[in-house]
């Protein structure tokens, strides 16, 4: 009795209430939302699409005017001897201030600051779809440590009956030998199988720790009981169909996308360059002398233009090089299609292999189970020995091991050909939780408010919100 009140202490601290559904066992979508809310991987690339959203800002900037400030206080002293002072050594001294406002806008540039402001929008896009690419990187790194705990719960629970079966034959051993029934080699054969036994489900409580901490890791907090998920995930009933969608929505495809186009814009202002700019410029001064009270007060208003005339081939080598940069994007996109297309069939072929795994298992189990039972009632009869029942007790638990390792297989793979195809994010799973809009802050930003503006005041809230400022 106190035996079994162990056994049942030590089940709960591992978690294995896991298969009682319960209103407070964990869901494969609690374990997503913690991934999802706690990530500091989705708080780092959140933080650096907020700084591809400043180049936007930084951009439009440059078609505005600009406007700097100077000022300077100046003394100026020494001695002096002239005729004028009967060549007696005098003093002098000046003190000026002055101060200067200088503006200055681009009038035309052959359109070179509106093309770094769509590189810079496109690169924005870019930056998006990576964000989205690694919010499904979490969110598989969540799936796969659920399904881990629960393959490592599972085998604790194998291991520790199996522990108490081979203590059972044990003792059904021992007793036969002290009638006379079997010999002392049964015995020792089931001694050993014992501590066999008891190593593996150390090992087993080992990998059950192991996958606890991934779960903390990723998921933010240690597993509690967990609930089997119900059903796979939708999926496309055919490889093609998957690989289609993936070709069309994948994030990292989009993010190349965009990085070709941003790199189509970098040619057109590579050539812009070599081309004359037109500024107006202007300038108000006032200079005071404080020991004259003289003063001199003015300014220029002027526009201006200039461009290159030879720069030893620096430009047109830009050109060249914006244009194999080009090129290899261009490549780098083929490249990525080929190789998500390879990504989806794969993601199949492995799901396949796990749901065919599995039902082989089951079918594996149910024979086995029929084995051990037919093995062991011959063995009561004595038409079996010790050795034949450890046998058949082994087969069924490498038989339902098997069956645990296909099934947390399946989930696995059927998460990760949603990956592949560029759905795993909780939009598309419908998670319920507050996500992140790249939208909002870009709108803040896009137009390069100024500090004391209301758009400007509206984004320290926003840094505030975000703990950023």
């Amino acid at each position: 009795m106190a035996k079994s009140k162990t056994l049942k202490a030590v089940a709960l601290a591992c978690g294995l209430a896991w298969t009682a559904v319960s209103a407070q066992a964990e869901t494969l979508a609690d374990a997503m939302i913690g991934a999802y809310n706690t990530s500091g991987l989705l708080e780092q690339n959140r933080a650096v699409l907020r700084a591809a959203d400043e180049d936007v800002a930084q951009a439009v900037a440059a078609l505005r005017p600009i406007v700097n400030w100077s000022a300077d206080a100046t003394r100026q002293f020494g001695t002096t001897r002239s005729p004028q002072s009967n060549n007696e050594i005098l003093p002098t001294v000046s003190n000026t201030v002055s101060a200067n406002i200088s503006a200055q806008l681009t009038v035309f540039d052959h359109g070179a600051n509106q093309l770094a402001i769509d590189t810079a929008k496109e690169a924005v896009l870019g930056t998006r779809q990576t964000l989205v690419g690694v919010e499904q990187q979490v969110l598989l790194s969540a799936v796969e440590a659920f399904m881990e705990v629960q393959r490592a719960l599972e085998n604790v629970a194998l291991r520790e009956n199996n522990v108490r079966l081979i203590t059972q034959e044990l003792r059904a051993a021992r007793e036969r030998f002290e009638v006379g029934e079997v010999t002392r080699t049964d015995t020792s054969l089931a001694e050993a199988r014992l501590a066999q036994a008891r190593s593996q489900l150390a090992a087993a409580e080992g990998q059950l720790a192991i996958a606890r901490e991934a779960y903390l890791a990723v998921v933010g907090r240690l597993p509690g009981a967990l609930q089997t998920p119900r059903s796979l995930p939708n999926l496309p009933g055919s490889v093609d169909a998957a690989k289609a969608v993936a070709v069309r929505e994948h994030p990292q495809v989009r993010s190349l996308q965009h990085q070709v186009a941003a790199s189509e814009l970098n040619i057109l202002r590579a050539e812009a360059a070599m081309k004359p700019t037109v500024r107006l410029t202007g300038r108000l001064s006032v200079t005071e002398d404080f020991d004259t009270d003289r003063f001199t007060r003015g300014g220029t208003v002027g526009i201006e233009a200039g461009g290159p005339i030879y720069q030893g081939g620096r430009l047109t080598s830009l050109v060249r090089q914006a244009m194999a940069n080009r090129d290899a994007s261009r490549g780098q996109l083929h490249q990525v299609v080929d190789q998500v297309s390879q990504n989806v069939g794969n993601a199949y072929a492995q799901l396949r292999i796990a749901q065919a795994s599995l039902e082989a298992s089951d079918r594996q189990v149910r024979a086995a189970t029929v084995a051990f039972r037919g093995v062991r009632e011959e063995a009561a009869l004595g038409a079996r020995t010790t050795l034949d029942v450890l046998n058949a007790e082994q087969e069924l638990l490498d038989a339902r091991s098997l069956r645990i390792s296909a099934q947390v297989d399946q989930y696995i793979a059927a998460y990760r050909v949603l990956s592949s195809m560029g759905r795993l994010t909780a939009s598309g799973l419908g998670l319920p939780v507050q996500q992140y809009d790249p939208v909002s802050y870009y709108n803040l930003v896009k137009d390069s408010p100024i500090e004391k503006s209301k758009q400007g005041q509206q984004l320290d809230r926003v840094l505030k919100s975000l703990g950023k400022n």
